[in-house]
C-alpha cells in the first residue's frame, strides 16, 4: 500500500500552508497533499473580486509556482477526492478506490458552497462562488451576454460578486432575506454604509426580500420569483448564503463534530494523529471568550496550519491568532481585526461621507474589533487594542483626530 508520512486532504489556502510549513519547519518525511481540483494551490478570496473582474488572471493568484510543490518535495495529488478514512488502520481511500497510509492526516477540505433548497436551483446558470471553475463558467456567460443578474445573499460573496457585475455593466438585484446586508458579522453603520455604496453603483438592493423559487425555460436560469408572485428577470443568479463544511468522511471515521469537525487547541481531531484546519474546523476561539466556532478566513486557514506543522515537528504551540479579515468592493477596502459578535457598543470613527471611516466595537468597556474602511492606519494600531481588550472612554475612540497607538500606549 501507498505510505506517506503525512498526508494533508485539501490543496486550499490550510492545506497549501501546511505543506510549506512542514518543510520551513523542518519537517523530512513524505509529504502528499490531495486536492479535489485539478489545479494547483490558489487564492480563494481573489474568485469574487480581482479574478472574476479579470483584472488579475489565474498565474498571478496562485499560492506558489507549479515549480516551488516539486522543489520542496510536497507532492500534489490533483483531481482526486478522499471518500473514507479508516483511524484504526490509519489509511485514506480514494474515489478511485486506491488507498493511502498516513503517519498524520491534516484535513483541511474547507466547505461547498450552500445551496438553495427550492425549486429551480440546479438550472445553468445558477452558480456558487467557491472555486475556479464556478468563476470561469460565470465569466463564460458574461462574454456570452448575461446582462441581468440576481446575487442571492448580502455576505460579502454576494457584495463584492454584484461590485464585480456592475463593472461589466450589467443589471443587479441583490437579495439579503434579512433587515441588513452583513448582519450576521457587522453592525448597523457598516451595513448602512455599504448598501449606500451598493445603491448608489446602481445595485437594486434588497433587505427583507423572500424568495421563493429560481425560474427557467426548462435547461437555464430565467429569473428568481419572489412569494409575492412578481419575477425578477434574470441571465445569471449567484448564491453566496454560506458554505456546508466538508467533513463527512471524518465524521463517518468517528471524529467529534456537528457544524464543522471539533478541535482542540492544537487543532487535533478526537482521532488519533488527525488533525482539522481552516474553514472546516470548530475550535474554542478566545477573542470570542472561548465560543467554539469555524472562522472561514485565510488568515485563519494559515495560522491553523502553521500551529498543526509546528505540532508535527514536535514545538506544540496553542492556536491563538488574532482574528482579521478584509472585502474589496468598488474602490473600497474594508479590513477587520477581531470579532465584532456579541458587542454591546458600536463607536463610530470618522465620517462615512467621507468613504473613509472606522467603527470600534466594544463589549463590556474593552476594545473587541474593528471594522475600518479606507483607514488602515486604524486597522494597524487597532489591533493591539482587540489583542489586550483596551478598555478605552467611547468618545476617546470617536475622536478620528487621535491615532490609536496613542490610546493603545
Amino acid at each position: 500500500m501507498e505510505q506517506a508520512d503525512v498526508v494533508i486532504v485539501g490543496a486550499g489556502h490550510g492545506g497549501a500552508q501546511a505543506g510549506i510549513a512542514l518543510r520551513q519547519n523542518g519537517f523530512e518525511g513524505r509529504i502528499l497533499v490531495i486536492g479535489r481540483e485539478p489545479e494547483i494551490p490558489y487564492e480563494r478570496p481573489p474568485l469574487s473580486k480581482e479574478y472574476l473582474a479579470r483584472d488579475k488572471t489565474f498565474d498571478r493568484i496562485c499560492i506558489r509556482p507549479a515549480q516551488f510543490w516539486e522543489d520542496k518535495g510536497v507532492e500534489l495529488r490533483l483531481s482526486a477526492e478522499v471518500v473514507s478514512i479508516d483511524a484504526g488502520a490509519r489509511t485514506v481511500t480514494l474515489g478511485d478506490g486506491s488507498q493511502v497510509e498516513y503517519g498524520k492526516l491534516i484535513w483541511a477540505t474547507g466547505g461547498d458552497p450552500r445551496r438553495l433548497s427550492c425549486m429551480g436551483s440546479d438550472l445553468v446558470g445558477v452558480h456558487g462562488v467557491r472555486t475556479r471553475a464556478d468563476a470561469d463558467r460565470m465569466m463564460a456567460e458574461l462574454d456570452a451576454g448575461a446582462k441581468r443578474a440576481v446575487v442571492i445573499g448580502g455576505g460579502y460573496i454576494g457584495l463584492e460578486a454584484a461590485a464585480v457585475l456592475t463593472k461589466f455593466g450589467v443589471e443587479v438585484t441583490l437579495l439579503e432575506a434579512l433587515p441588513r446586508v452583513l448582519a450576521r458579522v457587522a453592525g448597523e453603520a457598516l451595513s448602512e454604509f455599504y448598501q449606500a455604496e451598493h445603491r448608489a453603483h446602481g445595485v437594486d438592493l434588497r433587505t427583507g426580500a423572500a424568495m421563493d423559487c429560481i425560474e427557467g425555460d426548462g435547461t437555464k436560469v430565467t429569473g428568481v420569483r419572489m412569494q409575492d408572485g412578481s419575477v425578477l428577470p434574470a441571465d445569471i443568479v449567484i448564491v453566496g448564503i454560506g458554505i456546508v463544511p466538508c467533513v463527512g468522511p471524518l465524521i463517518a471515521a468517528g471524529a467529534a463534530g456537528g457544524n464543522g469537525v471539533d478541535v482542540d487547541e492544537f487543532c487535533r481531531t478526537s482521532l488519533p494523529d488527525v488533525y482539522a484546519i481552516g474553514d472546516c474546523a470548530a475550535h474554542a476561539n478566545d477573542f470570542a471568550e472561548g465560543a467554539v466556532m469555524r472562522l472561514e478566513s485565510v488568515q485563519n486557514a494559515n495560522d491553523m496550519a502553521t500551529c498543526v506543522a509546528k505540532g508535527i515537528c514536535g514545538n506544540e504551540v496553542p492556536y491563538k491568532a488574532t482574528p482579521w479579515f478584509w472585502s474589496n468592493q468598488y474602490d473600497l477596502k474594508l479590513q477587520t481585526v477581531g470579532l465584532s459578535t456579541g458587542h454591546d457598543q458600536a463607536v463610530l470613527r470618522g465620517d462615512p461621507a467621507t468613504r473613509s471611516f472606522s467603527v470600534v466595537y466594544l463589549k463590556h468597556g474593552k476594545v473587541i474589533a474593528l471594522d475600518c474602511v479606507n483607514m488602515v492606519k486604524d486597522y494597524v494600531q487597532g489591533k493591539k487594542l482587540v489583542e489586550t481588550r483596551a478598555q478605552i472612554a467611547p468618545e476617546m475612540l470617536a475622536d478620528a483626530g487621535v491615532p490609536l497607538k496613542e490610546m493603545a500606549a
